[in-house]
């Protein structure tokens, strides 16, 4: 279906949005009026613009506050109204928005609303224009789509029809089954936004929080259904007010906007792009530093061994169980250190991953490699981070690496005891920007087929930490995304790697005696602990003696620590017992403010 995006819904200049929009793949935008007047640009030089990027005007948004006024009101409201209709010659727009009266002077008084729009109707159909009555849902006395339209289709005039808009709708809590009832051809235009479920004033609730959809709470793709069974046949078009939007850089943001639109589409079954292959693995996590002693040192008294190095590149492997980081040296280091750039995700079919990727928008990698290395498909997630598909089956980025067997670093993790039990990668946290958090959960919903579960907000010292986990359906693959809310704060709001193991209290009391200090905890977290829960004996104070935090659900209890911060990763011990689903978030604030506290006593210390 034709595509086309509200001006309001990006940032920038209108020249900006225009570019950002038709980059992204639009078919065509709506033109919200102050986007219009504040541009330098006459009607004709937008309209000349849009056409040079191959862009439709599909709406203009200039007239508000039209209809059921008295009658010397009124006729003010047509002198404007036949200004904005010759200015829309100019600029090629065939169809205006009207929303309903929030007026407090609006009279409640269906009868001479139709009569008004009736003639509203007539003046446009003079210059070829059509009218799209919208219903606001703080209307002052019509805020629901079927009042509307009863409004419509009592003025009986072929230039007037409805629009309808999912926020204004779902947002009413109003049952969309009965759009099934309006004859399609009478729907001119449809608007659509995600929201997420807030208890706020709907007039604040949709200025400032709509998202695109499968962002938010909102089902979009069932009332687009009923949309679609009316016979309607014009664009789906995203009006979308979000202040982060509005903030945040045009160009990825408008490709997010069109990435929306191609997963409604297959979602209410109007499209069909390549089927989601989700991933059923973690194949590695590649860490790139310019020091890798510190890392190195680190991973080698948590028990890994170098156990191979890559061929061609400056890239080791270290491995323990099942557990697998390459150690990049070779790559340009911003000037935070050490960070998480790459994850390798096992796939029973990489070639569709990547075709899955490719068709919803996800940027493709190209990839220096030698002729004799595997072939591996890439591509990069809304804050960068390289997503690998690798061969569940054959492992082939493996054989790329020539082994080389050293032992780990450190007495205590050259002992054999180091690596016993069961080590693999539990999940990883991957920190956003700020302006990107929602992106990057559509994402990697829809790109690699996970699932997201609910977001969680946790404070730290400085405010709140927003967060929400994606996985697979085994819990093979999870990742934890954060938008980091303190911007420049990279020792807090990091990147990490949790590692699941079968006995965190023997991994935390090697690391000890490896002479690797764990993020210490305050007193204060144990002695509530004791309140809360009853444990066997010994059982708290081994906790209290070694960092270990503990958390129990529905399922089972999780224990875990967390190592101290190199660059901008850490790495977290971890042991899920009986099933627990969860990721501590419980003891995220005891956590956050301990890494705090860690980087001040750090920061005093180094001072001359």
């Amino acid at each position: 279906m034709r595509t086309s995006i509200a001006t309001v819904s990006l940032s920038g200049t209108l020249t900006e949005k225009l570019t950002a929009a038709a980059r992204a793949g639009f078919d065509g935008v709506e033109i919200f009026e102050n986007d219009l007047l504040a541009s330098p640009l006459t009607p004709r030089e937008i309209r000349a613009r849009c056409l040079d990027l191959g862009l439709g005007i599909d709406l203009y948004q200039p007239l508000r506050d039209i209809e059921a006024v008295p009658a010397e009101a009124f006729a003010r409201n047509l002198r404007r109204a036949r200004h904005k209709f010759e200015l829309m010659g100019e600029l090629g727009a065939d169809t205006v928005l009207v929303c309903s009266s929030v007026d407090p002077e609006a009279i409640d008084d269906d009868a001479l609303a139709a009569a008004q729009l009736r003639e509203l109707a007539d003046l446009a159909q003079d210059f070829g224009i059509r009218v799209a009555y919208e219903a606001l849902a703080w209307g002052r006395h019509v805020s629901t789509y079927d009042h509307a339209w009863r409004i419509v289709e009592a003025a009986g005039h072929p230039a007037l029809g409805t629009c309808l808009d999912s926020f204004h709708i779902l947002s009413r809590g109003s049952d969309p089954k009965g759009i099934e009832e309006i004859p399609g051809e009478k729907i001119f235009f449809l608007q659509l936004a995600d929201a997420p479920l807030p208890a706020m004033d709907v007039l604040q609730w949709s200025r400032h929080h709509r998202c695109f959809p499968g962002q938010g709470g909102f089902d979009v793709a069932g009332l687009v259904r009923h949309v679609l069974r009316t016979g309607y046949d014009g664009p789906l078009s995203l009006e979308v007010f979000n202040d982060v939007f509005r903030q945040a850089e045009a160009a990825p943001t408008a490709v997010d906007a069109r990435r929306s639109l191609l997963v409604l589409q297959e979602e209410a079954g109007v499209a069909r792009p390549p089927a989601p292959v989700v991933p059923t693995g973690v194949a590695f996590a590649e860490l790139v530093t310019a020091d890798a002693e510190p890392l190195t040192g680190l991973l080698g008294a948590l028990g890994f061994t170098r156990a191979a190095r890559h061929r061609s590149k400056p890239v080791d492997l270290w491995q323990q169980g099942e557990a697998r980081l390459l150690v990049n040296t070779g790559t340009a280091v911003r000037r935070d250190g050490t960070r998480l750039a790459a994850v390798g995700l096992e796939s029973p079919d990489p070639a569709g991953a990547a075709a899955r990727a490719e068709a919803l928008l996800a940027p493709v990698l190209p990839r220096r490699r030698a002729p004799e290395d595997a072939p591996l498909d890439a591509v990069a997630a809304p804050d960068g981070t390289e997503l690998f598909f690798c061969d569940a089956r054959l492992a082939g980025w493996r054989a790329d690496f020539e082994d080389v067997g050293e032992p780990a670093a450190g007495s205590a993790a050259a002992d054999s005891s180091a690596t016993s039990g069961t080590w693999r990668i539990d999940h990883l946290a991957l920190t956003q920007p700020w302006h990107h958090f929602d992106e990057a959960v559509l994402f990697h919903r829809s790109v690699l087929g996970l699932r997201a579960e609910d977001s969680v907000d946790v404070a730290d010292p400085y405010g709140l930490q927003r967060s929400r986990a994606v996985s697979n359906a085994d819990g093979t693959v999870r990742i934890a995304l954060t938008v980091q809310a303190a911007p420049g704060d990279d020792t807090v709001h990091a990147q990490h790697i949790a590692f699941a193991t079968d006995d965190v209290v023997a991994a935390a009391r090697r690391l000890r005696d490896a002479g690797v200090p764990l993020l210490p905890i305050p007193a204060n977290y144990y002695d509530d602990l004791a309140a809360r829960h009853e444990f066997a004996d010994g059982e708290l104070e081994a906790y209290r003696e070694l960092g270990i935090l503990y958390d129990r659900d529905e399922h089972g209890s999780l224990r875990h620590c967390y190592t101290r911060t190199v660059g901008r990763v850490f790495f977290e011990l971890l042991q899920r017992d009986g099933g627990h689903r969860g990721y501590g978030a419980r003891n995220a604030p005891v956590r956050l403010a301990a890494q705090h506290a860690v980087r001040t006593s750090t920061a005093l210390t180094s001072q001359p």
